[in-house]
């Protein structure tokens, strides 16, 4: 069996060789957008080996579409959700919701079984070797789940759990937990090891070859533990890291962190090389097979980087990136933007064959390392779109044509100007609106409730100029630069989402004042995080009740 095994690797390695032999170097040139489609994306997409995509959707319904965006089917789950769609070899696909539940559904999109959690299901399942599965929830358990949806075991964190469970070759299990604690888990469930991180860990472990472990932290680390758990190294960036790191096929660890910077480090946590991406940055790295890097961040661009850390080409939507980008086998780059939008970027290479190549291992979301008959797979699946030109390569040039110059068209008029962007300071005024029927309507002024001043959480988080780290049914963490993640509490008035006034002072160190002439005043310091022209007095005016009923 075991040389079986080292032959088996040592076939992969020759085909990856192979390929990145024979292809071309990566290009510079800027691909162009195939389609942008608006399909209520909210999450991370899976892909199948046919390129079919699955997806959940702001409308709490699982999508499954072809790969051009055509909706096939979708299944009603019972909320909304962010955890990457599992795709197994039966084309069957599994899915967690903020509802507590994870679905199997089948290839029509028929319900097979769903099983009742203990809390929200926000980290991605894992899907091991032998077809079971394993979930963690915000209520802080691990569950293992047979093929049937039947509990196998469950394991306690004592805290949320929003990192995603990596598998081990050895069928260990590693997650990270709110406490900051990173656990690793024997395949039965019982507690191998564990380590204790300076702040919360939002970011999935990542798996080397050697079982080494990588993640990242809010305490502003990237860190290295040894498949004991020992640490082997830790490295200082400049702000929090929820980001999930990747192991490309040359041994680089690659993570991004919120202080605008692209990591790369090497196996024993030497700095390979820093790129400046210029805005904070949530989303984990893509490794194509040509070594080509994809990345987006949350000021709106997609960056394609090369393995030595230059700058290919980006695109530039111009809307918020917090998810993945992924690639189908045939070569189409597909990735998601703020307010449900998904592009198509066709003729790129695949996904890479390293250890840990994207934040859940392959197109279809396993989260698990890949057996040595599953890397030769993978390889051979491929392996056409490795070797192909990229979509943009120079051609050779056919001689000119003897035929009469076509004219071209008229000239089009130029399309009105796009109506202008809000300030910040206006949508902080639109986000403070008195309350009116037609600013509750569109989810878009103050109110009150319970004696609460209630603010929208869409114009707000704008306002601050934040991201949305985590958001369930009662809850939303908030990231504001340079400030640890606060979370908050949400209420769901005229079905929008609402914060309340007063949680603001849970931001990182803020203060509020409040007076008739300047409004409402949340500052850190000498800086000012928001100003609101509240009028208080209008706003709780006293309402007098009826201490009995008049009939």
């Amino acid at each position: 069996m075991r040389i079986h095994v080292i032959q088996t690797l040592l076939f992969c390695v020759g085909l990856t060789g192979l390929a990145q032999a024979a292809a071309p170097p990566p290009t510079s040139q800027v691909p162009q957008v195939a389609w942008t489609k608006d399909l209520k994306v909210i999450g991370s997409v899976s892909i199948a080996p046919s390129g079919d995509l699955y997806f959940i959707g702001s409308d709490a319904r699982l999508h499954h579409t072809d790969s051009r965006g055509v909706e096939k089917w979708n299944y009603a789950l019972g909320d909304i959700g962010r955890a990457q769609p599992v795709i197994l070899p039966s084309g069957n696909v599994l899915v967690g919701s903020y509802d507590d539940t994870l679905y199997l559904l089948d290839t029509a999109g028929k319900l097979l079984w769903k099983s009742k959690l203990d809390g929200d299901i926000f980290a991605s399942p894992a899907l091991r070797l032998d077809g079971s599965v394993i979930a963690a929830t915000a209520g802080g358990t691990v569950f293992a789940l047979d093929q049937g949806g039947k509990t196998l075991w469950t394991y306690k964190a004592g805290a949320p759990i929003f990192s995603s469970p990596a598998v081990g070759a050895d069928g260990s299990i590693t997650f990270g937990a709110q406490s900051g604690r990173v656990t690793s888990l024997t395949p039965d469930g019982k507690p191998r090891w564990a380590f204790q991180a300076g702040s919360s860990v939002f970011s999935s472990p990542a798996i080397d070859q050697q079982g080494n472990v990588y993640f990242g932290s809010a305490d502003r680390k990237v860190y290295s533990l040894s498949p004991e758990g020992k640490l082997r190294w830790s490295a200082q960036t400049r702000l929090f890291v929820n980001a999930s790191p990747i192991v490309t096929a040359s041994g680089l660890i690659v993570v991004a962190s919120y202080d605008g910077n692209l990591y790369a480090y090497n196996t024993d946590g030497s700095v390979a090389w820093t790129l400046r991406l210029g805005a904070p940055t949530a989303a984990p790295a893509l490794e194509l097979s040509d070594g080509t890097l994809i990345v987006g961040d949350l000021g709106g661009t997609l960056h394609a980087v090369t393995s030595s850390g230059t700058e290919l080409w980006k695109l530039q939507p111009n809307l918020k990136i917090d998810t993945g980008a992924e690639v189908s086998d045939a070569g189409t780059l597909y990735f998601a933007t703020q307010g449900g939008k998904l592009s198509a970027v066709s003729g790129q290479r695949p996904q890479a064959g390293g250890p840990w190549s994207s934040y859940r291992v392959t197109p279809a979301s396993g989260g698990r390392s890949l057996s040595a008959p599953e890397l030769a797979a993978r390889t051979q699946a491929t392996q056409i779109a490795a070797t192909r030109p990229l979509a943009g390569t120079p051609t050779v040039q056919t001689p000119p044509s003897t035929k009469p110059p076509v004219v071209p068209p008229p000239v089009a008029p130029p399309a009105p100007p796009a109506p202008p962007v809000l300030t910040p300071e206006q949508l902080a005024a639109q986000a403070a609106a008195r309350v009116a029927t037609a600013a509750v309507q569109t989810g878009q002024g103050a109110r009150v409730q319970d004696a609460q001043i209630m603010l929208p959480l869409g114009p707000l988080v704008t306002a601050l100029g934040a991201s949305v780290v985590f958001r369930g049914p009662l809850t939303v963490t908030l990231a504001v630069k340079d400030l640890a993640p606060a979370t908050l509490s949400v209420r769901m008035l005229g079905g929008q989402p609402y914060v309340p006034l007063a949680a603001l002072t849970l931001l990182d160190g803020s203060k509020s004042r409040y007076s008739a002439g300047e409004g409402y005043l949340l500052s850190r310091g000498d800086r000012t995080l928001l100003r609101l022209p509240l009028d208080f007095g209008a706003l709780l005016k006293y309402q007098p009740k009826a201490e009995y009923a008049l009939n």
